[in-house]
């Protein structure tokens, strides 16, 4: 016996939905690493990590530690670029404007928390 079974793929809006659950959790995961330090938003702009290519560059920004929507603004202003840009099409002249910006703007990450170090253990 022979039996030729084929699986039929879910529904493409349950697929669009896992995806953009996917997304959403790996965003999330990104942005607590830039706001503990252990990653520079920098780096994550010249990088561009996949979660990060439909992310505005403001969202990003703003994750960081002591970091607002006006000093976001100026930043911003400085390069000129839209707070909505996403960083998978910034070009090259913008991605070494902002990661120089935020280098040389640098604020240090915020001190760990207890939970924070057992976490990192893991």
């Amino acid at each position: 016996m022979n039996a030729n079974s084929t699986i039929t793929p879910a529904p493409q809006h349950l697929r669009a939905l896992a995806r953009a659950n996917e997304v959403r959790l790996a965003r999330a995961t990104l942005k607590q690493r830039v706001h503990d330090g252990e990653i520079p938003a920098a780096e994550v702009i010249r990088s561009t990590p996949w979660e990060a290519e439909t992310m505005p560059v403001l969202e990003l920004l703003k994750c960081q530690h002591r970091w607002g929507l006006t000093r976001c603004r100026r930043l911003l202003q400085d390069v000129p670029m839209s707070e909505t840009k996403t960083i998978g099409s910034m070009t090259d002249r913008q991605r070494t404007a902002v990661a120089h910006l935020l280098k040389t703007l640098h604020v240090p990450a915020p001190a760990r928390t207890t939970r924070q170090i057992q976490r990192a253990a893991l």
